[in-house]
């Protein structure tokens, strides 16, 4: 026996009491589990849903198949091998110990005996435990296969999933939680295969092979004494391991509060510095810690009282089994064979048993997680594409046509109200307005986000929007955004090179197109300045570039993708005035030709759209272009007079700047 880590689990290794161990062995088996819950008169709403997940998992492993089959084959070649060491045993210890005694037999008989017969078994004991190893690791082997295409199969069509998803269901979740789902769904995929198809399986197979072998070869008093003790043990284990699994629960809790404490607040190392607030961090993380210490010794203290019960239930079957034993040795209806095969009967069946409460509550947990995780594959997509969907094919820019549209995120709130207007093919139109009048809310309906119109509403009474005539929703997503380019206010990177991230708009560009993009977006002095260069990664969210530098890989991103429809969303609203303008000029040179939708606080950046639009809740209020609108004498001009009076402070460029 192997003593075991710090409380991880709910049962003991071994039987000396000591500490469980989450990654239990396979020999390890919760039979009990599943006697227990055979024993509930209906399934309760909680077991349908695990025999939905379980019915769920088997079209992962059905491909799988021959492998399944084989690694069942070598299971029980395994445990029938284990059934036998008892017997070889007991054969071994009756030659060594004649029923007549030595004298019954003469020297020369009695030394070929004792030589020829011990070798022989002893021989094949050893081999029987070998190949208990062999045929349990050929198993290993043989099903690893199916165990990792299976859980690749599911996280991979999760991961699909998630993307085809809507922005609005993203953005009512948390992404950690998402992938902790998925980690946590994969790890559950495993358990179950493991624990229940290699542990439950075998036990059953294991204990009733022993029950058959003690009924047939003694009396029946052998088998009642085991299955009392198997059932007492058991009901015991699985009640204290329902008990442990709400402890574990609050001591869960309470560590992730510590860790969320402390990561919070070396997270804001600057605003701590900041106020001098390293004592009441300190006591905050304190406090949280010493909940933890408390909740760890509950845990503890009832493991303790797991393994004690679990050990006196052992006990007290043992000594009645091995009582019944010498009695009937002394009886002489028993060899001391038999005595000795009963005992390795016994140990044989209760080891298994102390890994109960972890595998227990691993299937538990396991059936859980695998649940969570096919919930996710049940969200429905807000936005799909219809049946009869189309690629979308451009061979020039396209006009875009917004047409008496309306739309709300929530139904009891309108954004757009009843919108239209025209991008002309090859022309550029910018949105002006005040913060809340829904010019983002364009491009997002644009890339089909989101569908026009109201939530529960019909979707012919929000308008629509079309491309050369055509509605939108009639084009699949995938294709519609491939022709789509934008430039967004608040730039996201991903955690890897610059490179990387310029490629990612069209990832089958080499590194000297990027380069040419980069150079394009004013941006290939400062990599190549850089120590290493294209290679630099950007840190999490790129938050180790400036915004203006962001921005800036942002527009080569853009730049490389080259489609025929562009969108810039405040696209320089992060530049310092000089680099503004520089790239206001090549941004204009690449727009040419192309159809672009201009959304910009800064009225400088919109003065050469070929029309600008005033949007105010949610409605056009004028029209036209700049010196048109200038004259006009309305809410543009009042807006232009306000930022080049210098109401409006030109922006600069913040973050930390890359050393």
């Amino acid at each position: 026996m192997r003593p075991s880590p710090p409380d991880t689990a709910a049962a003991p290794l071994s039987s000396s009491g000591s500490g469980s161990n989450p990654h239990a062995p396979e020999g390890a088996n919760p039979a009990a589990a599943t006697a227990h819950a055979a024993a509930r008169p209906a399934p309760s709403p909680e077991r349908q849903a695990d025999w939905s997940a379980l019915r769920r998992l088997l079209p992962y492993l059905w491909q799988y198949r021959w492998r399944v089959a084989a690694a069942l084959a070598f299971m029980v070649a395994a445990k029938l091998a284990t059934v036998s060491v008892p017997l070889l045993l007991k054969e071994l210890v009756d030659t060594l110990a004649p029923p007549g005694g030595p004298n019954r037999i003469g020297l020369p008989e009695a030394g070929v005996a004792l030589v020829v017969l011990p070798l022989g078994l002893l021989l094949a004991y050893g081999a029987l435990r070998f190949c208990n190893s062999l045929f349990t690791e050929l198993r290993e082997l043989v099903f690893a296969k199916a165990t990792e295409g299976a859980t690749r199969a599911i996280a991979l069509q999760v991961f699909g999933h998630l993307h085809d998803l809507s922005l609005r269901f993203h953005l009512q979740r948390q992404t950690g939680g998402l992938t902790r789902d998925i980690e946590r769904g994969v790890r559950g995929v495993q358990s179950l295969i493991s624990y229940l198809l290699y542990s439950i399986v075998p036990t059953i197979l294991e204990v009733t092979l022993v029950l058959l072998l003690l009924g047939l070869k003694f009396d029946l008093w052998f088998v009642w004494i085991t299955l009392a003790a198997l059932v007492l043990y058991v009901f015991f284990t699985v009640r204290v391991t329902q008990w442990r699994m709400e402890l574990r629960r609050h001591m869960n809790e309470a560590e992730s509060l510590s860790q969320s404490r402390a990561i919070d607040s070396l997270l804001n190392y600057e605003t701590v510095k900041y106020f001098g607030n390293e004592a009441f961090e300190a006591q905050r993380y304190d406090q949280a810690l010493e909940g933890l210490r408390h909740a760890r010794l509950r845990t503890q203290s009832t493991l303790s009282l797991l393994n004690a019960g679990q050990q006196l239930i052992i006990a007290v079957a043992l000594v009645a089994m091995l009582w019944r034993a010498t009695e009937g040795v002394l009886a002489g209806r028993m060899t001391l064979g038999d005595l000795v095969m009963i005992n390795a009967f016994m140990i044989q069946l209760y080891i298994p048993l102390n890994f109960l409460g972890v595998l227990y509550r691993e299937i538990r947990q396991g059936l859980i997680d695998l649940e969570r995780m096919f919930e996710l594959l049940d969200s429905q997509r807000e936005i799909a594409d219809r049946p009869d969907a189309v690629e979308l094919r451009l061979a020039h820019a396209p006009e875009i046509r917004f047409e008496n549209v309306h739309f709300g995120y929530e139904s009891e709130r309108e954004i757009l109200r009843g919108l239209s207007f025209t991008i002309p093919a090859g022309q550029t139109v910018a949105v002006v307005g005040p913060s809340g009048a829904g010019k983002s809310t364009l491009a997002r309906l644009l890339y089909r986000f989101y569908d026009v119109g109201q939530p529960g509403q019909a979707a012919e009474s929000g308008g629509r929007i079309t491309l050369d005539g055509q509605d939108l929703r009639h084009y699949t997503q995938a294709s519609l955004r491939r022709a789509i380019g934008i430039v967004p206010q608040d730039t996201v990177l991903f955690n890897d090179s610059i490179e990387y991230n310029i490629r990612y708009g069209r990832p089958e560009a080499g590194p000297e197109a990027a380069r040419q993009a980069a150079q394009a977006a004013h941006i290939h002095d400062f990599i190549t300045g850089l120590p290493q260069g294209y290679q630099t990664r950007v840190g999490e969210r790129g938050l180790k570039l400036s915004g203006g530098e962001k921005q800036r890989v942002a527009i080569a991103r853009t730049l490389l993708k080259d489609p025929p429809i562009l969108i810039f969303d405040e696209a320089t609203s992060a530049l310092d005035s000089a680099n503004e303008r520089a790239i206001q000029a090549e941004l204009g040179s690449v727009a040419r030709n192309k159809t672009t939708l201009v959304i910009a606080h800064r009225l400088s950046t919109v003065v050469d759209a070929h029309q600008i639009l005033v949007l105010d809740q949610g409605q056009i209020v004028e029209r036209g272009g700049h010196a048109e609108l200038l004259a006009a004498g309305g809410r543009y001009a009042q807006m232009w007079a306000l930022q080049h009076n210098g109401a409006s402070a030109p922006g600069a460029e913040h973050g930390h700047q890359m050393a």
